[in-house]
């Protein structure tokens, strides 16, 4: 058997590997209706930790106060910021009854651990019911804590929401970015509707506090700097207690990076925390990564060594396909439709920035959340 028939062979078992994927992500959520159905407002803290963020506070926070909902509070953490975080907390807690502040200082033993700033947050809160957010991200719209909080019932826990970047006009790096969040956002809201929870996005986030305390909070892996949203939900979620929430009015919206460099360094600290999954989720999301990466490696491989192309042609089109209409179905449904046709060209692009970052990752561990 020759080598150019065995590299097929693989290419055959790859694509039917990753059409099985696309397929479960296209039908589990691409194809899932959009259900909305507001219930009586519970109330809710929203709990906002914030580290040299005056800037974003300012711009943010009044979208924040300005929700249309009747039984909310605002938890504000200024994790030991050297900037006018904490005077812009005040200013806005002079004007607003429902803003609590919660002032962490320094200290040696969780420096740079925004967990710790979270537990302090989280203990100080005043309702059951916990919805989490970054200082720089914006509700997209009026009704974003009814959307979410509709969700919550007796079986279920957790609330999975959407955290979208905010587009910007012929940024490639911009396309690229908003591109990984949707991919990630397809496999973790696809994974949820199978019953197996991974993660979720600390950008937009709720679950009980009961669920928090019952887990003895971050103890289990409060060393580790990152994964206060992912980590926690790999902990804790099973096949009953998460529901997902992704109509347009539950999105949040946060600035992207506008650099390579500092994006990088955003995802090396995401990523860092995959290998503290529970096994199964490691297999799942290994398998999916390791597939597309043959796939990439294998199809220019044969067709330089001018193996029937045709054959190879057909597989690239079979998996293609499948992928487009999964990915397609989730923009849509995302508000992304622009990035469905440059699909291909970012897939490309994002698996050979995820290796570059695992690779990096093995050498240099990431340490601060910010």
């Amino acid at each position: 058997m020759t080598l150019p028939l065995i590299l097929f062979y693989v290419l055959i078992a790859v694509v039917c590997i990753q059409i099985i994927y696309y397929l479960s992500f296209l039908f589990v959520f691409g194809l899932k209706p959009v259900e909305t159905q507001l219930k009586k407002q519970i109330p809710i803290s929203v709990i906002i930790c914030a580290k040299n963020e005056a800037k974003n506070l300012k711009k943010n926070l009044p979208f924040i106060i300005g929700q249309a909902y009747s039984n909310f509070e605002i938890v504000l953490v200024n994790d030991s910021s050297f900037d006018d975080t904490l005077e812009v907390m005040e200013e806005y807690s002079a004007l607003n009854s429902n803003i609590k502040i919660v002032d962490v200082k320094a200290s040696e033993a969780f420096w740079g651990n925004k967990k710790y700033a979270l537990t302090l947050g989280i203990k100080a809160s005043k309702h059951d019911f916990l919805v989490f957010t970054d200082a720089d991200c914006v509700p997209n719209s009026k009704h974003w804590l009814a959307h979410l909080s509709e969700k919550f019932s007796n079986e279920k826990s957790i609330v999975l929401g959407y955290g979208a970047y905010a587009k910007k006009k012929f940024s490639p790096l911009n396309k690229l970015i908003r591109f990984e969040t949707v991919m990630t956002a397809l496999q973790y809201f696809s994974y949820a509707q199978l019953g197996l929870t991974y993660m979720g996005v600390g950008r937009n986030l709720a679950y009980r506090k009961e669920l928090f305390f019952n887990n003895s909070g971050f103890n289990n892996h409060m060393s580790i700097k990152s994964g206060d949203d992912d980590l926690f939900i790999n902990e804790v979620a099973n096949a009953s207690n998460t529901a997902l929430c992704f109509t347009k009015e539950s999105f949040t919206v946060s600035e992207p990076k506008s650099s390579y460099r500092s994006w990088i360094l955003q995802k090396r600290r995401h990523i860092s925390t995959a290998s503290f999954y529970k096994l199964k989720h490691k297999l799942l999301l290994g398998l999916f990564y390791i597939t597309q990466f043959l796939f990439w490696s294998l199809t220019p491989a044969l067709l330089f060594l001018g193996f029937k192309w045709q054959w190879v042609v057909a597989l690239i089109s079979l998996r293609g396909i499948t992928q487009w209409l999964s990915f397609g179905f989730s923009a849509k449904k995302l508000n992304e439709t622009d990035l469905i046709v440059f699909a291909p060209i970012l897939e490309v692009f994002l698996i050979i920035t995820q290796l570059n970052i695992f690779v990096t990752n093995l050498i240099f561990k990431p340490k601060h959340w910010k």
